[in-house]
């Protein structure tokens, strides 16, 4: 198998790709020149979703079979044109710098390094001179126990919508392109993770009072047989999702996908999980057909 190295410029950017003919999803012959591929031709709507926010590189050197780890600090030997900011962590004293994604040559970089999964934080750096920064959204994270699929997530999505709807708030919906569903809440204005965290927790406990046989908001993993986890805790300053139009490390490569209410729905009553599972082919023509769904957010 070749393993070329290829000298490129993007934007003005000179990098240097490899391995492009190295399979990384065995199942389907997905290789890492069609995932850098995808990531090119997905820019233009993911990177709005990346711009300014911290990113977590979910690497995999070997493909989806092999082994991974999470990178959090900057590489060293990144490119001087890599955009980077250091990040007060919870040791007292200590920082970390991250590389954040702002641009195609950057993201095709990060891709490069065999970041399959890119994560992000639910705040933004922008010009603030203290971090973390305040929360830009309330996130629901719906994760199926058990016994339970995506039909089930989308009950409970149905149910958080009915429950956000009476305080006259929206959100939207993507898949996490794995198993489960993500809600994400436009907040109104400043707040604190303190009051949204509160609010999410109470949200997801008035779930499980309502709806005993189908929620739980507690994480312990012997609660959750037939039922969704609604996790709350992920409104966190130091806690990640995954972004929109992320590809999973799944045995297919499919994407963490913005999806519309009515397709929520259809999944629903049709109880049928496919519907709401999306591969990188997918989601290129999902874009050209219906835009960026995640605007909103």
């Amino acid at each position: 198998m070749s393993r070329e190295t290829i000298r490129t410029t993007i934007d003005g950017r000179e990098l240097t790709i490899s391995n492009l003919d190295k399979v990384f999803y065995p199942d389907s012959g997905f290789t890492k020149g069609e995932m850098i591929d995808y990531y090119v031709r997905i820019a233009p709507f993911m990177l709005p979703h990346l711009a300014d926010r911290p990113l977590t590189m979910k690497r995999f050197p070997d493909g989806v079979d092999g082994s991974f780890f999470f990178e959090k600090h900057a590489p060293r030997h990144a490119p001087k044109w890599v955009r980077h900011v250091s990040v007060p962590s919870t040791a007292a004293g200590d920082a970390v710098v991250y590389s954040i994604v702002s641009d195609v040559a950057t993201l095709v970089w990060a891709a490069n390094l065999a970041t399959i999964e890119f994560h992000v934080p639910l705040w933004s750096v922008r010009r603030r001179r203290k971090l973390p920064g305040p929360p830009d959204h309330m996130v629901f994270d719906l994760d199926p126990g058990e016994g339970t699929t995506m039909v089930e997530c989308c009950a409970v999505a149905r149910h958080i919508a009915d429950l956000l709807a009476e305080s006259s708030r929206d959100s939207v919906a993507k898949t996490s392109g794995s198993k489960g569903l993500q809600l994400y809440v436009p907040l109104g204005g400043p707040t604190t993770w303190d009051k949204v965290r509160k609010e999410a927790h109470q949200i997801a406990i008035r779930l499980e009072a309502d709806h005993p046989d189908l929620v739980v908001s507690n994480m312990r993993k012997s609660l959750r047989r037939g039922k969704v986890l609604v996790d709350w805790s992920q409104n966190h300053p130091a806690k990640t999702t995954v972004a929109a139009y992320s590809l999973r490390a799944r045995p297919d490569p499919t994407v963490s996908t913005p999806v519309t209410w009515e397709e929520v729905v259809t999944c629903h009553e049709k109880a049928d999980p496919d519907l709401l599972r999306f591969t990188a082919e997918d989601v290129l023509a999902r874009v050209n057909q219906h835009g960026d769904l995640f605007a909103p957010v």
